[in-house]
């Protein structure tokens, strides 16, 4: 039997890095470390003097990974499933959806920001002005929470101002 340099790691047990350093690759194919956590995603949207709320309970993880934090969530919509990244780095955040929705959301406090909405007729432009972006995860508790604010446009015309929580806690704590 032939053993290959090259393996296949099951994704849900194991993260691949490689880093390229000096001409040297080094791979690194450690155990992420992840908890399991309940998340509460509540979204509150201002249009004029209206305000349209949408809330979602659903279990996900959360783990860090290269000096980033990221938690992953599954929503079932009518439109299919989608699939959540949230990768805190930082002072910025990035939500990645995939699935029956594509979108790439990026957040800089004070910034505008470039984005964009994949949906069946095409891809949307979008823009992210962040007004207020607050992160927290407390080891002891195993919880955290993703707090953002922002005004957002879709192929440059205003959409409204989004707040948009995220609320994560160990699973059964």
């Amino acid at each position: 039997m032939k053993i290959e340099k090259h393996q296949l790691f099951d994704k849900n047990r194991i993260s691949a890095e490689a880093r390229l350093e000096k001409g040297v690759l080094t791979v690194s194919s450690k155990p992420a470390d992840q908890i399991p956590v309940k998340v509460t995603v509540k979204t509150a949207i201002y249009s004029g003097k209206e305000k349209e709320t949408f809330e979602l309970t659903t279990f996900g993880r959360y783990y860090t990974k290269a000096n980033s934090s990221y938690l992953q969530y599954d929503e079932v919509m009518e439109e299919g499933d989608v699939h959540t990244t949230v990768k805190i780095s930082g002072d910025e955040v990035l939500i990645l959806r995939s699935g029956a929705i594509k979108m790439r959301l990026h957040f800089l406090l004070n910034k505008k920001t470039p984005g964009n909405y994949k949906t069946q007729y095409g891809l949307l432009e979008t823009s992210a002005l962040t007004k207020r972006l607050d992160t927290d995860f407390n080891e002891t508790k195993q919880e955290g929470h993703v707090d953002l604010l922002y005004d957002m446009a879709i192929q440059g015309a205003s959409a409204g101002t989004y707040h948009l929580t995220i609320n994560y806690k160990e699973e059964g704590k």
